[in-house]
């Protein structure tokens, strides 16, 4: 793509953050299935762009509608499974949207070296297709006041008895004052909740860590090692590698979490995660060398995936256990926080990495989730006290 539309190092950058804002920005204002296939069409544009100024506007319009179900998967999931359960189904959802963009660099780095940069977006519009017919035909809907509505419907329809409505139905609430309760409760939740506030700040550090590898990695293993592109792609493996053997271990943290029967807080695999974060960021940042074989700094980097969905899953679990009523909003929120910041990081990524040199600026990140580890201690032991001072949680 550089080549072909002549881009700079940082305009091609730029794609990726206007992405990553649109994912923040989509689940505040779109509907999930409308969103999907306006996904669809936006990465269509990409594909036959012809000049940078519509790659930029068609990908912040593609995060935009596909960032959607990063907020309601949580609601979801609460509908499906009762809460003294969620933490199994919750890690395994959590994951994709962090297991994903660790394998698509390995598939991006096959594709571009092999055939022209548009097959990366044709690949992404045909998986994307395979995806919506699966929804429309596989998975039906969850949210409890749709379902009422669509059975009182049937009633109605059998037995012409108009008395017949779901609670949604007789509603008095006027359309335009729903949207904009719709559109100001995610931010509430944002900046009036101090649990909110201070777990979207944790997660949007640790997203905007990632991101800033994504972007910084084709150079650093490229100077380091002289990896090509698709050898570059093979190196998120091993933060994959981390997060699956993360997504596998919920049963042992499940267990742990029921065993210490005075704790209800499901942060517990967010304790070990904010260490294991740190540790893998000092393992990466110290083991970067030529003359050190480079999967010694990949196993750092598995050991930062690993901590880092340990976290996410006890932030996330967290947030829909606290706030069933309003999840899709809080993890709205929670995105906006998050992308925003992640959006932001990668356009300094490698000045950065080339300022302070690779083993510094990994470093300095390392020190600032060293700053974060205390946080899930401190819900563990304070987080009862604030979800009965809240007026959105739930209290326990």
């Amino acid at each position: 793509m550089d080549a072909e539309l002549d881009l700079l190092s940082m305009t091609a950058t730029i794609g990726l953050s206007f992405f990553i804002l649109g994912i923040g920005l989509g689940p505040l204002l779109t509907s999930p299935l409308t969103s999907w296939i306006l996904f669809m069409i936006w990465n269509i544009t990409t594909a036959v762009s012809r000049n940078i100024q519509t790659v930029l506007i068609a990908r912040i319009l593609a995060g935009f509608a596909g960032g959607i179900f990063l907020s309601v998967f949580g609601g979801t999931v609460k509908d499906v499974f009762p809460l003294d359960q969620i933490q199994i189904p919750m890690t395994l959802v959590s994951s994709a949207p962090f297991i994903g963009p660790c394998l698509g660099p390995l598939i991006e780095g096959f594709i571009s070296y092999n055939a022209d940069w548009r097959w990366n977006f044709y690949f992404v519009i045909i998986w994307s297709a395979c995806l919506l017919l699966g929804i429309i035909f596989f998975v039906p809907e969850t949210y409890h006041p749709i379902r009422l509505k669509a059975k009182a419907r049937i009633i109605h329809k059998k037995t012409g008895d108009e008395r017949y409505k779901a609670p949604i139905e007789t509603a008095h609430t006027a359309s335009s004052n729903a949207l904009v309760f719709s559109l100001l409760r995610p931010f509430q939740l944002l900046f009036l909740e101090l649990m909110c506030l201070a777990l979207d700040l944790y997660s949007s550090i640790l997203l905007g860590m990632l991101y800033l590898f994504f972007q910084s990695f084709p150079l650093l293993f490229k100077i380091t090692y002289g990896f090509n592109l698709w050898q570059v792609g093979l190196t998120f493996l091993g933060m994959a590698f981390g997060m699956i053997v993360a997504a596998t271990s919920t049963p042992l943290w499940h267990r742990l979490r029921e065993r210490l029967v005075n704790i209800h807080e499901k942060e517990i695999p967010a304790v070990a995660g904010s260490v294991l974060v740190s540790i893998g960021l000092f393992w990466f940042g110290w083991t970067i060398y030529s003359d050190v074989h480079w999967i010694v700094p990949i196993m750092g980097f598995a050991i930062f995936g690993y901590g880092m969905l340990l976290v996410f899953t006890g932030i996330l679990t967290f947030i829909v256990d606290a706030y069933p009523q309003y999840a899709a909003s809080a993890l709205a929120g929670n995105g906006f926080a998050r992308c925003s910041l992640a959006a932001v990081l990668p356009l300094f990524g490698n000045q950065v990495s080339t300022g302070l040199s690779f083993h510094w600026a990994t470093n300095l990140l390392a020190f600032l989730s060293v700053i974060m580890i205390p946080l899930p201690w401190l819900f563990i032991k304070y987080g009862k006290k604030l979800r009965a001072k809240s007026r959105f949680a739930l209290s326990c």
